[in-house]
């Protein structure tokens, strides 16, 4: 989507009703809502959501959608410690039946054409990636194009591993699970060989790993144009 398009997404707020919530891993929880007929998106784009049922403090939030549109429902997954904000504690109090309100969606992290894509996910970063290889199964590997995913884990969990790597065979996209940043950038440097210019890269994570990863690329002669972020903040 572009900026008007965005800002029109963003006027119109939506209610969608919580079909059911589950662990991911250790202090990671999916939510999944059911899905109007008239809400598209675009694989990687987020959604502002908003807590309904409670009054809390900073009750709206940005989210990526980790689902593809084919799945037809809207999925978030997110972190949650053990002593979550008071936005987390409301998403962990949902029961099915009950709305969130959702505005958007928006944002350009989204594959546009059969480029060489390396997909670079750190930790929780893997939400709108997951949607963009989720889309990918579902279409096809067109062409059989270069798609590669590097996630970054320090703690080893790794959510949606499992998936991913069934995902992975189906979709032809190779997967390497990565628990440093000194292995990222080996992969990152093997690639950026093999693509030069012609190739993509798409990074997703906590601001601070993200920008330090944008800025490793360039520095590695990987143009500007040819980087595509997606920065998560704490909350």
């Amino acid at each position: 989507m572009g900026f008007f398009q965005d800002m029109l997404s963003m006027f119109k707020k939506r209610e969608l009703a919580l079909i059911a919530s589950n662990k991911e891993a250790d202090g990671v929880y999916t939510f999944l809502f059911e899905k109007d007929k008239d809400l598209n998106w675009q694989p990687g784009q987020y959604g502002l959501f908003t807590i309904t049922h409670k009054k809390v403090k900073n009750p709206t939030k940005p989210f990526s959608i980790a689902s593809a549109p084919a799945e037809n429902a809207i999925r978030l997954t997110m972190r949650i410690s053990d002593a979550p904000s008071e936005f987390k504690q409301a998403m962990l109090e949902l029961k099915p039946g009950m709305t969130v309100k959702m505005s958007g969606p928006v944002g350009a992290f989204s594959l546009q054409d059969n480029s060489p894509s390396l997909l670079i996910a750190g930790g929780i970063g893997i939400t709108p990636i997951r949607a963009i290889v989720k889309q990918i199964e579902s279409e096809g590997n067109r062409n059989g194009r270069h798609i590669q995913l590097l996630y970054l884990d320090s703690q080893k969990s790794f959510p949606y591993r499992e998936e991913l790597d069934v995902i992975a065979d189906r979709a032809s996209i190779r997967i390497t699970y990565l628990d440093s940043r000194d292995g990222l950038n080996a992969e990152i440097v093997k690639f950026a060989g093999a693509h030069k210019d012609s190739g993509k890269y798409f990074v997703a994570g906590p601001k601070g790993m993200v920008d330090s990863i944008a800025d490793y690329l360039q520095k590695n002669q990987i143009p500007k144009s040819n980087i595509k972020k997606d920065a998560f903040f704490g909350y």
